[in-house]
């Protein structure tokens, strides 16, 4: 990967919907330039794809938990977090804890809900989010300077 492969990588992370015109006078090739470049990184997997950015408030989930198991029961509990809709993250981890999990939810009394279904696969540690300061923070690629 060179210079311009970082541009247009620190670039789309910022608008993933922007045009192969727009992206490539950003980064300073033409249209089927860039065009081809994103293609070969979304090739060799170093782009794995484009999505929507979601507002939970919008949805109303407005409670953001993480939650850290131990003891779990693994095979079951992943099934469990990927059967329930609250559940938007689940990593496996070494150390203390299993699993770490990271969840949207309506209410405490919802999240509630969640905990006590989810006791049957290990010990829950919750902290629930009081707010955000870096919400979204992109990958910083290359030497981190766009061209």
């Amino acid at each position: 990967m060179d210079e311009i492969d970082y541009a247009i990588i620190q670039t789309l992370q910022g608008d993933g919907r922007m045009s192969w015109t727009e992206l490539g006078k950003t980064v300073g090739l033409s249209t089927p330039a860039v065009n081809e470049r994103v293609k070969k990184l979304e090739y060799r997997g170093v782009i794995e794809g484009y999505r929507a950015v979601i507002n939970p408030v919008a949805l109303e989930k407005t409670i953001m938990a993480i939650l850290m198991f131990e003891d779990t029961k693994c095979d079951a509990f992943i099934a469990f977090c990927q059967d329930h809709p609250d559940v938007i993250e689940c990593h496996r981890l070494a150390g203390t804890f299993n699993f770490m999990v990271k969840l949207y939810t309506p209410s405490v009394e919802t999240l509630e809900t969640f905990i006590d279904a989810s006791m049957k696969y290990g010990k829950p540690s919750t902290w629930i989010r009081l707010s955000s300061p870096v919400a979204f923070k992109a990958f910083t690629v290359g030497n981190g300077v766009l061209i």
